[in-house]
């Protein structure tokens, strides 16, 4: 039995009420890397969304941020990520979400984001458009890169890797109205699909962090490709290229 998008909605609520429940609160953080780190919240969201799934879609195959992958032999994959903004999460910037997105013969055909703070829940079904609360959402209109106001992120092991991302930043920054940086993946691409972004790029990601957001970024109408224009922003190596259609082009060009 396959999820439908009332069920991925009910799911984000159910995590976004763990991370708005425990936003407030002295947390347990732990580190998977040097900067990369987790708290008992991330595990908590994600014990919940793995119970449910598994109780309501007996044998899912799961891709989740913290546990990693979990095999089941039902056709489709779950991405999941309980927490994305974590490190604003710790600090206690209100900047964070809840993605999942629901995958099957080859392309994620559902998406859900949800930032619990906001109550925005950001949704989308293959060939069905983009919401925010139920209401459509659309890509912006701009066509000059000068006016248009980017966002991007960078990856955590951006001292020792060519991929560090900041040369493309930097040649951005001077070329638009500006890039700003969120420090949640998910809600970038949402903020595309809904007009506040004219374009969104990242370099270093995991399926988790864009499923549901590309999903959506595309349902509203924007161009959505890994930074190279190819169509697969999911498989690794992940990265992504989510604008407005008349800014895409001009974006590419500049990231290639």
């Amino acid at each position: 039995m396959k999820p439908t998008l009332s069920d991925i909605e009910q799911l984000a609520r159910g995590a976004g009420a763990i991370l708005r429940d425990g936003y407030n609160k002295e947390h347990q953080v732990s580190y998977k890397g040097v900067i990369d780190l987790v708290t008992e919240i991330d595990h908590a969201s994600e014990s919940f969304l793995i119970k449910e799934i598994q109780s309501r879609f007996p044998d899912s195959h799961i891709v989740a941020e913290e546990s990693g992958e979990t095999q089941g032999s039902n056709e489709g994959i779950w991405y999941i990520d309980p927490l994305d903004g974590t490190v604003n999460y710790a600090h206690h910037i209100p900047l964070f979400c809840v993605s999942i997105a629901f995958a099957y013969d080859g392309s994620v055909k559902l998406g859900a984001v949800y930032d619990p703070l906001r109550d925005e829940m950001f949704t989308a079904e293959r060939g069905k458009g983009a919401f925010l609360n139920g209401k459509p959402i659309h890509a912006s209109a701009a066509t000059e890169l000068q006016k248009s106001l980017l966002v991007t992120g960078f990856p955590y092991d951006t001292w020792n890797t060519e991929k560090d991302n900041f040369k493309n930043f930097e040649k951005l920054a001077k070329t638009t109205q500006g890039v700003r940086r969120l420090g949640s993946a998910a809600l970038d691409g949402c903020y595309v699909a809904a007009g506040r972004f004219d374009g969104f790029w990242e370099l270093t990601l995991k399926p988790w962090d864009i499923a549901a957001a590309g999903l959506i970024a595309e349902e509203a109408g924007s161009r959505v490709t890994a930074t190279d224009g190819k169509p697969d922003y999911i498989s690794s190596p992940q990265s992504i290229l989510a604008a407005a259609p008349g800014v895409y082009e001009k974006l590419l060009e500049q990231l290639n």
